[in-house]
């Protein structure tokens, strides 16, 4: 994460299992220099003490038993309320779930929580009969309702319980893509509404079962853009060339795994027509074996002058397709100079016919396949552009989506 330092967070524990889960999340905003502060139910201290939060934080960790305590001569809840830039609350039992829907404030968290104007992360997990029952989707749908709170959906599994279904807390990674996101957006929720549809890797063009022409795309920047999009309220399909999860957000997204540019070319085109916003990602190929094999070649039997043969072009196909409502926006993945990046890239969004597209150097240690950071410059078919700086794959997809907007 690159943009966190200076912020504050708030976290907000219920008294559930999961609340070991979130030691990983304070240890690691921490670590990262961002100022984390600590509220514990009086449930939540039998599951976890105090002490390990206020340990790991470096801060004071916060029960009911301070309530009457001030800070700075001003009440804790006010003084804790004003002092967060995002409150994450995990995980959301039940019990805290239905105070929150209706507003009530009997101890220190949910009283901070009615004292707070800044966004809301909140992370539900309890058994799944519990998570089932007609009230609590009550609850959880009157919730995502309010502007001000952003759920971090529960995922199935095999709970603490040894039940298995929907239930689980967010694992710490999902948690802390989801607070670097609200750290960038504030919150905001833009894409509520919006079908986005995003293409993420390398294709694998086979010569036989085991050998092909590839690249080496990760699909990271691809994958971090659908994650973006998620987290700002968008109902995203995903087509990867690897079997990556994503946050199950407010609407559950829909992930397809291909391997070939043939296989991504007609999913693409399957899900085209539904799509408000398309970013085309992938590290799609340009070429393919004419002849191939449905059985491993003997090394003596491969050919050592490879016949090969154009691959069609899916976005300039799609380009074609596009209706005056829909967004199509290109990737241009390029080596050598600034300069010839960004002619490059020009080139792309007038040839394929593109809304808008990203100009990225792959030449570098720090913006190549594989990375965790990224920088490109945004540029649109009425010649604006935006250049980025170098920052984590997901602050780049932020970037790019504000761009877009």
């Amino acid at each position: 994460m690159t943009f966190m330092a200076v912020n504050h967070v708030l976290i907000g524990i219920s008294g559930g299992i999961a609340a070991y889960k979130v030691c990983e999340v304070v240890s690691s905003l921490a670590k990262r220099g961002v100022e984390v502060r600590v509220i514990l139910t009086r449930s939540a201290a039998e599951f976890v003490t105090p002490l390990t939060f206020a340990t790991l934080s470096r801060q004071p960790a916060y029960t009911d038993a301070d309530f009457w305590q001030p800070i700075n001569g001003r009440p804790l809840h006010i003084e804790l309320a004003e002092w967060a830039d995002v409150f994450l609350l995990a995980p959301v039992t039940a019990n805290t779930l239905a105070k929150l829907a209706y507003g009530m404030a009997d101890n220190l968290l949910t009283n901070t929580v009615l004292a707070s104007s800044c966004p809301i992360l909140f992370a539900p997990a309890m058994n799944t009969t519990m998570w089932l029952q007609p009230t609590v989707q009550e609850n959880w749908q009157k919730l995502l309702k309010d502007s001000r709170y952003t759920a971090i959906a529960p995922t199935d599994g095999i709970l603490a319980c040894d039940a298995v279904g929907t239930g689980r807390m967010a694992e710490p990674e999902i948690i802390l893509e989801y607070l670097e996101s609200f750290l960038f957006t504030q919150g905001k929720r833009d894409l509520q509404g919006k079908k986005i549809l995003v293409n993420a890797g390398g294709t694998r063009e086979f010569i036989d079962p085991v050998r092909f022409i590839g690249n080496p795309s990760t699909g990271k920047q691809g994958i971090a853009i659908a994650k973006a999009a998620i987290h700002r309220g968008a109902t995203v399909t995903l087509i990867t060339t690897s079997n990556s999860p994503l946050p199950m957000g407010e609407a559950p997204p829909s992930v397809r795994v291909v391997r070939t540019s043939a296989e991504m070319h007609q999913v693409m085109l399957e899900e085209f027509p539904f799509a408000d916003i398309t970013i085309a990602a992938a590290a799609v190929g340009d070429v393919r074996s004419k002849i191939t094999s449905d059985r491993k070649l003997p090394k003596s039997e491969l050919p050592l002058n490879l016949e090969l043969e154009y691959i069609p072009d899916i976005v300039a196909d799609l380009s074609k397709r596009k209706r005056p409502d829909q967004i199509l926006v290109g990737f241009a993945a390029q080596t050598g100079t600034e300069q010839e990046v960004m002619v490059a890239a020009k080139d792309k969004l007038i040839r394929k016919g593109l809304d808008a597209i990203a100009a990225n150097a792959v030449n570098s240690s720090q913006t190549g396949f594989g990375t965790d950071t990224n920088q490109a410059t945004f540029i649109n078919k009425d010649g604006k552009f935006l250049s980025t700086p170098l920052c984590s794959k997901l602050e780049l997809a932020h970037r790019l989506l504000d761009f877009l907007l």
